[in-house]
């Protein structure tokens, strides 16, 4: 059964950085895409960023780009998202997500979810 876990959230003053992690385990995730996603009070879940197997491959929301950064483990089952330059906007619960093959932006195409982690920016 796939599990997909993330930490790292919390509260942290505006200008600060977290650094959030997603581990899934229960399968071999080769040719996956691992992808992050927010979701904040009373609003849609959107797109923060993803990134391919290979870790070749990366995108990024435009609110987010320049600030976040996703890494990816050589075996290819955690993905980490590095935020730094936090805004009260990026206050939301952050989800990690898998896909089999290409990276995408809907949250529909994504086959597992994590529980989420909080995070809170103060400003």
């Amino acid at each position: 059964q796939v599990q997909l876990v993330e930490s790292g959230g919390g509260l942290v003053q505006a200008g600060g950085s977290l650094r959030l992690s997603c581990v899934a385990s229960g399968r071999t995730f080769s040719n996956s895409s691992m992808g992050w996603f927010r979701q904040a009070p009373g609003k849609e879940r959107e797109f923060v960023a993803a990134i391919t197997w290979s870790g070749l491959s990366k995108y990024y929301a435009s609110p987010v780009k320049g600030r976040f950064t996703i890494f990816r483990d050589n075996a290819g089952n955690t993905a980490d998202l590095q935020m730094n330059s936090l805004k009260p906007e990026d206050t939301a619960v952050y989800y990690c997500a898998v896909r089999e093959g290409l990276i995408y932006y809907s949250a529909s195409k994504y086959d597992y979810w994590g529980p989420g982690t909080q995070v809170t920016v103060s400003s």
